[in-house]
C-alpha cells in the first residue's frame, strides 16, 4: 500500500463488509437492502444505536430526528416492497443544520435562531427525501459556516472521531465526523472556502465541493451567496457520485442554480487513469506545509501516475492572494445576508426600548463573536472610502484567480495537492489567533473564488491523524474528479479505515435528549 506514514493506534480494522450497518458505505447499503437480506427501519435503528452511544463524545448532531427517520424508513421499506429501486432509498443521512425543513428545527449553529422551525424543505433536503433517503438529524457547525474547527458553534464544539481532544474541521464538521463514526452512511455539508473538503481531510472521509450552481442553494440559510455550495461528505467516491447524482441539477427557483445537464457520474468511475494529466501546483508544496503531509501527498501522486497518469506542471501565481480576497469578499456578502437578523424580521425578539435598543440587543446576544468580527471586516470593507480600495480590488483580483484556474485546466485535466497545510490540531488551540485559524484554509479557498469544484480524499495517516488528497477540475467537470478519486481508492485502502470512539471519552456538551 503506498500513501501516508503511519496507521492510526484507533482504528478498527480495514473493512466495511461487516455485520455492522453503520460500517457500509451507500452502495453496499443499497445492495443489501436490494437483496432483502436487512430493512431501512433496521439500519436506522442500528444508526439510532450508534449516536446514541458515541455522538455525546463526538456532538456531531444538533437535532436527532429519531420520529423522522422511523418514518421515513418504513416509507422507504413500502417503497421497495412495491418494485421501486434507487441508489439512496432506504440510506440514513445526516444534514448539516443550514438546510431548511419544515418542522424540524434549523439553527445554522446560532442563538439567533435556536427555537426557528421553518415552514419549507430546501431544495437539497426536498431531493433528497424524494430519493428515499432517511434523515438521522442536523449536525453542528460553526456558527452561519463562519469557522474552520466547528468550536464556533453557539451550542457545543464537536471532536474528531480520531482523537477527541483535536477539532474535526469546519464549518461542517458535525457532518463529516457523523460519517468519519459510523453516525451516519453519508450527510451534506457546504463549502464556502473550503467546508467541505477541509474537515473531510482531517476526518479521513470524502468531501466533495461541486461546481458553483451544480446544486440549488434554495433553503440554505447565506453566509457569503457568491461562495456557498452544498455538497457530499461519504466514504467512498462512489458514494459521493451516488449522492451528487440525486442532489444535482436546475432548480428554477434558484436564480444562482446552473442550466447544464447532470451526466451519469457513476458511469465515469472505471478505474482507468491512463494518460490523464495532474496538474501540479508549484504554490501548494511551498513553505507552510508541514513535511509529512507533504510526503503523504506525494506518495498519493505517486500511486496516480503509476496508473497511467501523467504529471504536468501548472502556476497559479495569484493564489497567494487567495485568503486575502476571499476574507474581503465573504465578509462583506456575510455583513449584508446577516443584516436581515434583527429580533423583528428573523430572529428571536430581546430586549426592551426603541426599536435601535431591542435590533442591539438581539445581534449582541444573538451573535458569537466570530461572526460579530466577520460582519464588523464586511460592514469596513463596504463602507464609503474603503469600497475602492478594499472590495473592488478584491474583485478584481477574484477575476485574475479565475482566469489563472481555466488557463491551467487548459493545460491538465485535474489539479492534485493538500488539502490542509497540517492535521487537526488541538481544541483551543487557535481560538486565539483568527488569522492562525484563517490560514488552515489556504489551499481551499482559491477554488471556492473560482466557483469549480474540488474534492478532498483520504491518502494517509500522519501521527494516528487522516491526511486528504485534493483533486480540483474544470466547471461542471465533477465526473474528472470522481473518476480519479475513484481510480486512487481503488489502488489503495485508506478509505476503508474507519475510527473506534473511545468507550470513556467525556462527553462535550451537556447530556439532551435525542428527539427536538
Amino acid at each position: 500500500m503506498s500513501g501516508g506514514t503511519t496507521a492510526s493506534t484507533n482504528a478498527v480494522a480495514p473493512s466495511r463488509a461487516d455485520a455492522d450497518p453503520t460500517r457500509w458505505s451507500v452502495a453496499e447499503t443499497a445492495a443489501q437492502l436490494r437483496s432483502g437480506t436487512t430493512t431501512s427501519l433496521a439500519v436506522t435503528d442500528a444508526y439510532l444505536a450508534q449516536i446514541a452511544a458515541s455522538d455525546d463524545a463526538i456532538g456531531a448532531y444538533l437535532t436527532v430526528t429519531a420520529d423522522v427517520a422511523r418514518a421515513q424508513a418504513r416509507s422507504a421499506d413500502a417503497r421497495r416492497a412495491a418494485g421501486e429501486d434507487g441508489p439512496l432509498l432506504g440510506v440514513p443521512y445526516a444534514l448539516k443544520d443550514l438546510f431548511t425543513t419544515a418542522g424540524v428545527r434549523t439553527t445554522a449553529g446560532s442563538r439567533m435562531l435556536a427555537d426557528y422551525v421553518p415552514p419549507d424543505d430546501s431544495a437539497v433536503y426536498a431531493r433528497l427525501s424524494a430519493a428515499g433517503a432517511v434523515l438521522l438529524g442536523k449536525t453542528n457547525m460553526d456558527e452561519f459556516a463562519m469557522g474552520s474547527s466547528t468550536e464556533n458553534s453557539a451550542f457545543h464544539p464537536t471532536a474528531n472521531p480520531w482523537d477527541v481532544s483535536r477539532v474535526p474541521g469546519g464549518s461542517s464538521g458535525g457532518s463529516t465526523a457523523a460519517v468519519a463514526a459510523g453516525m451516519a452512511a453519508f450527510a451534506i455539508g457546504t463549502d464556502t472556502g473550503g467546508s467541505i473538503r477541509q474537515p473531510a481531510a482531517l476526518c479521513g472521509v470524502v468531501g466533495l465541493k461541486p461546481t458553483y450552481g451544480r446544486v440549488s442553494r434554495r433553503g440554505m440559510v447565506a453566509f457569503a451567496s457568491s461562495l456557498d455550495q452544498a455538497g457530499p461528505i461519504t466514504r467512498t467516491a462512489k458514494d459521493a457520485a451516488a449522492v451528487l447524482g440525486a442532489v444535482a441539477g436546475l432548480d428554477p427557483l434558484d436564480a444562482t442554480s446552473g442550466d447544464v445537464g447532470v451526466p451519469d457520474y457513476g458511469s465515469a468511475l472505471n478505474g482507468d487513469v491512463t494518460g490523464l494529466r495532474l496538474g501540479i501546483l508549484d504554490e501548494y508544496f511551498a513553505a507552510g506545509l508541514d513535511p509529512e503531509v507533504r510526503a503523504a501527498v506525494e506518495a498519493a501522486i505517486d500511486v496516480l501516475v503509476a496508473a497511467g497518469a501523467v504529471r504536468v506542471r501548472v502556476q497559479l501565481p495569484s493564489v497567494r492572494y487567495a485568503v486575502a480576497t476571499y476574507y474581503l469578499i465573504a465578509t462583506a456578502e456575510c455583513s449584508a445576508n446577516l443584516a436581515r437578523y434583527d429580533g423583528f424580521r428573523y430572529g428571536a425578539s430581546i430586549g426592551t426600548g426603541g426599536v435601535w435598543e431591542r435590533l442591539a440587543a438581539a445581534r449582541g446576544a444573538g451573535f458569537g463573536e466570530e461572526v460579530k468580527r466577520r460582519i464588523i471586516l464586511g460592514t469596513n470593507a463596504l463602507s464609503t472610502g474603503y469600497f475602492d480600495a478594499y472590495y473592488a480590488q478584491a474583485t478584481r483580483v477574484r477575476g485574475l484567480i479565475r482566469t489563472e484556474f481555466e488557463r491551467a485546466l487548459d493545460a491538465c485535466d485535474v489539479i492534485v495537492g493538500p488539502t490542509v497545510p497540517a492535521p487537526a490540531f488541538r481544541r483551543g488551540e487557535k481560538m486565539d489567533d483568527p488569522l492562525a485559524m484563517y490560514l488552515n484554509d489556504i489551499y481551499t479557498i482559491a477554488l471556492n473564488l473560482a466557483g469549480l469544484p474540488g474534492a478532498s480524499v483520504p491518502c494517509g495517516f500522519v501521527a494516528g491523524l487522516p491526511v486528504g488528497l485534493q483533486i480540483m477540475g474544470r466547471a461542471f467537470d465533477e465526473a474528472s474528479i470522481l473518476r480519479t478519486a475513484d481510480a486512487y481508492e481503488a489502488r489503495t485502502a485508506w478509505s476503508t479505515r474507519a475510527p473506534a470512539v473511545p468507550a470513556d471519552a467525556a462527553s462535550i456538551r451537556p447530556p439532551r435528549a435525542l428527539d427536538p
